[in-house]
C-alpha cells in the first residue's frame, strides 16, 4: 500500500462528501486506503459515508476525542508507506497524490510535505508555509508586525512571506489541513501528541520531524481548496483561547525553561488582550443597532407625547406625569424591540414583514398589560397606538435608509440580487438548477455556461467555459457554481485562481449530492445551498418556539381562572405557566427525555408522544417521534400538541 489518507470529521457532512469525491478521483492511479474518523457527529455524516462511500474505513467514535487522538486511531492501523492527514473541508486536484508521492520518492530526506492551499475564493492561504513560532516570531505575529511587513525575513517568519509561494522550498511547519508524512518517520518520531485537543498538534509534529533529522517541504506544484473557518470561527473568543493555549503547551514542551516562561507570559498576555478586544468589539456590534433603535423611538415618543398633550389631551392645561412617562416609555420600547427580535426582525437579511409582525405582537402585549394595571397608572391608550405608528415608521425609515445607503447587511432583497452562472453540461445544469429552486434561492439572472460545445441550444445558454471571463463581465455575474461531475477539480481551481480578481463568489456542486458548497472568506463558515429539513436548531425556529411559549403563557395567565378548572393538576399548571414564561421549560419538546443526538431543548411539559391517545408508546417510538419533531419543526405543531393535550398542561 502506497498511501493512507486519514480524514477526521466533526459535523461537516456536506464538506466531507465533497472532499471524498475529490479524494476518490485523485486516488485512481495510486494504491491507497481511505480512513474517515468521525468524532460523534450528529449531522448524518456517518450515514452518508456508509451509503455513498462504502469502501472507506470508517471509525465511529462515541465522543469527540479531539483531532490528535482521532488521527492516531487511524495511523495505528494504516498500512500505507505514506500517511496523509487531510481536513474534511478540502478539495484536492486529480493528480495531487501522484505528484506529492513522486516528490517524496525523489527526496529521501523529506519527512513531511505540504501543498499550496487556496481559500473558497481562490486566494492563496499564507499558512501553506510557516516558520517555527519562537518567542520572537510569535511576538511579531501577535502584535501585527508580520502583517505590516509580510516579506521581511525578520518580521515575516510566521508565514515565511519572503519565500516565493510558487516555488518549492524547505519550511519548518506544515499545515494539518494537508500533511503528508512517511510512515517510517512517524514510527521514529512518534504520532500526534494527544495533549493537543485541537490546534498546535501540526506544529508539534512538524518540529519533531525536523528534530528527527528530516526536512519538511512546501510543494506548490499541486493545489487544494481549503474552506478555512468551517469547523471553527477564527474570530471567536473560544478560538483565541484554544489556539494560543496550544502554543503555550508547545513552548513548555520544546523550549528551554527560560524561553518557555517568556513565551507563556507573552501568549497569556496576548490571549486576554485578543479575547478582551474580541468581546468588546462583539458587544459593541451587537448593541449598536438596538441602541440606535431605542434612542430614535424614545425621541419620537416624547415628541408625540408633547404634541398630543398640548393639542388634544390637555388643551385647557395640565400634563402627563413625567415620572410615569419616564418609566412607561422605556418599558414599551423594550417590549416592542423584544417582540421584533423574537419575530426575526433583527436577522440578516432584513425582512420588513418580520419587523411589522413583531411590532403588532408587541403592541398587543402592551395593551393587555396596560388593561391589567390599576386605573391610576393608565395614562393614555392613544399614546400606545400613536407610539406603535411611530415605531413602525422609525423601523421602516431606518431600514430603508440603510438599504439605500448600500449597507450590505441591510439589503432588503439580497437573494434577488444574485446573478448566478452554472458551469457544466446541460444534464447537470438542470439538476443543479432544480436544487436551487428547492432551496428557495431567488435569482435575478441564471445563466448556463457549457463545459463543452454541445450546450448552445439550451434556453439558458450564455457561453462556453472558455468565455467565462466575458460572460461574468457582460451579464454582471456575482456567483459561479461549478458542476464537479463535468469539470475536474484541477480545472475548477484553475478558473478560481484566474478569476480571483473578479468580484464573484464560487461554489461547487458535487455529483449526486443535495448540497452546493462554497466559502467566501477565511472568517466565514462555508456557505451552503442545501435541501434541508426545517430543523428546530435553526435560529428562526428557536425564536418562533420561544415566541409561542411566551404568548401562550401570557394568554394562559389571563384565562387562568377558567382554564384551571379543566386541568388535572391545577397547582402544577400554574407552576408550569411561570416556568415556561421565565424560560426554564417549554410547553412542547422531548418531555424529560434526553437524547445527545438531537438538538438540545429545554425540559418540556408535553411531548409529541402525549398527543397520541389509546396506543402504547415504546421507547423506540418515542425516539422516532422526537426525531421527527426536531427535524421538521412548525409552530403549529406545538399548537396542535397543546390543543390535544389541553387538560394535561399540569404534567
Amino acid at each position: 500500500m502506497k498511501l493512507s489518507i486519514i480524514i477526521v470529521n466533526y459535523n461537516v457532512q456536506h464538506f466531507l462528501e465533497q472532499c471524498l469525491h475529490s479524494v476518490y478521483k485523485a486516488a485512481r492511479n495510486v494504491s491507497s486506503e481511505i480512513f474517515v474518523v468521525d468524532n460523534n457527529s450528529v449531522d448524518g455524516s456517518v450515514a452518508m459515508v456508509k451509503e455513498k462511500f462504502p469502501d472507506v474505513h470508517l471509525i465511529e467514535n462515541k465522543k469527540n476525542t479531539g483531532f490528535s487522538f482521532a488521527n492516531n486511531q487511524a495511523i495505528r492501523i494504516a498500512t500505507g508507506e505514506y500517511i496523509l492527514l487531510l481536513n474534511p473541508d478540502t478539495v484536492v486536484e486529480e493528480d495531487t497524490f501522484e505528484k506529492v508521492i513522486a516528490f517524496m520518492n525523489t527526496h529521501p530526506d523529506a519527512g513531511g510535505l505540504g501543498v499550496k492551499m487556496l481559500d473558497g475564493k481562490g486566494n492563496f492561504l499564507p499558512e501553506s508555509k510557516r516558520g517555527l513560532p519562537t518567542p520572537s516570531v510569535a511576538f511579531y505575529k501577535i502584535f501585527g508586525f508580520s502583517a505590516l511587513f509580510p516579506k521581511s525575513k525578520t518580521f515575516g517568519k510566521y508565514h515565511l512571506g519572503f519565500l516565493d509561494k510558487d516555488k518549492t522550498a524547505e519550511v519548518e511547519i506544515l499545515s494539518g489541513a494537508f500533511m503528508l508524512m512517511r510512515k517510517a518517520v512517524l514510527d521514529k518520531v512518534g504520532l500526534l501528541d494527544e495533549t493537543f485537543f485541537m490546534y498546535g498538534e501540526d506544529i508539534d509534529l512538524s518540529y519533531r520531524i525536523l528534530l528527527g533529522g528530516y526536512k519538511n517541504y512546501y510543494f506548490p506544484e499541486t493545489r487544494i481548496i481549503h474552506y478555512k473557518g468551517e469547523s471553527t470561527r477564527k474570530s471567536s473568543v473560544n478560538y483565541v483561547f484554544v489556539f494560543y493555549k496550544a502554543m503555550v503547551i508547545f513552548a513548555q514542551k520544546h523550549f528551554s525553561q527560560h524561553n518557555a516562561k517568556l513565551f507563556s507570559t507573552l501568549i497569556n498576555f496576548a490571549i486576554y488582550l485578543r479575547a478582551g478586544v474580541a468581546v468588546i468589539i462583539r458587544f459593541l456590534k451587537s448593541i449598536a443597532l438596538p441602541t440606535f433603535d431605542f434612542g430614535l423611538i424614545l425621541m419620537g415618543l416624547f415628541l408625540i407625547k408633547d404634541y398630543y398633550a398640548s393639542n388634544f389631551k390637555f388643551i385647557a392645561g395640565g400634563s402627563y406625569s413625567e415620572t410615569l412617562i419616564k418609566i412607561a416609555f422605556p418599558v414599551y420600547i423594550l417590549v416592542w424591540m423584544f417582540t421584533v427580535y423574537l419575530c426575526g426582525g433583527y436577522d440578516k437579511p432584513i425582512r420588513l414583514f418580520k419587523i411589522i409582525r413583531g411590532i403588532f405582537v408587541g403592541t398587543g402585549i402592551i395593551l393587555i398589560g396596560y388593561s391589567l394595571l390599576p386605573e391610576a397608572y393608565r395614562f393614555s391608550r392613544a399614546l400606545i397606538l400613536l407610539g406603535m405608528g411611530w415605531v413602525l415608521l422609525s423601523y421602516l425609515i431606518s431600514r430603508l435608509s440603510f438599504h439605500i445607503a448600500g449597507f450590505k447587511s441591510f439589503n432588503l432583497n439580497p437573494d434577488k440580487s444574485k446573478r448566478i452562472a452554472i458551469i457544466g453540461k446541460s444534464e447537470e445544469f438542470e439538476r443543479v438548477n432544480g436544487l436551487l429552486k428547492q432551496t428557495n434561492i431567488n435569482t435575478s439572472f441564471l445563466g448556463f455556461i457549457s463545459a463543452d460545445d454541445n450546450g448552445s441550444n439550451h434556453a439558458n445558454y450564455v457561453g462556453n467555459i472558455n468565455q467565462i471571463s466575458e460572460v461574468i463581465e457582460i451579464y454582471k455575474i456575482n456567483e459561479v457554481i461549478f458542476c464537479s461531475r463535468d469539470i475536474s477539480s484541477q480545472g475548477i481551481i484553475d478558473y478560481m485562481h484566474t478569476l480571483v480578481s473578479a468580484d464573484v463568489d464560487f461554489k461547487i456542486a458535487p455529483p449526486e449530492s443535495l448540497s452546493i458548497i462554497g466559502s467566501n472568506s477565511i472568517d466565514t463558515a462555508g456557505d451552503l445551498y442545501i435541501i434541508d429539513v426545517n430543523s428546530i436548531s435553526k435560529s428562526k425556529n428557536k425564536r418562533n418556539k420561544r415566541l409561542f411559549d411566551v404568548l401562550s403563557s401570557v394568554l394562559f395567565i389571563a384565562l387562568s381562572p377558567i382554564l384551571i378548572l379543566i386541568q388535572r393538576n391545577k397547582m402544577k399548571f400554574l407552576s408550569n405557566i411561570f416556568a415556561v414564561l421565565l424560560g426554564f421549560k417549554s410547553w412542547v419538546g422531548y418531555g424529560n427525555d434526553t437524547n445527545e443526538h438531537l438538538p438540545k431543548l429545554k425540559p418540556s411539559v408535553l411531548s409529541p408522544a402525549d398527543a397520541i391517545k389509546n396506543i402504547a408508546i415504546t421507547a423506540d417510538t418515542r425516539s422516532r417521534l422526537h426525531l421527527s419533531y426536531s427535524k421538521d419543526y412548525r409552530m403549529q405543531n406545538d399548537l396542535n400538541i397543546v390543543w390535544k393535550c389541553f387538560s394535561n398542561l399540569g404534567n
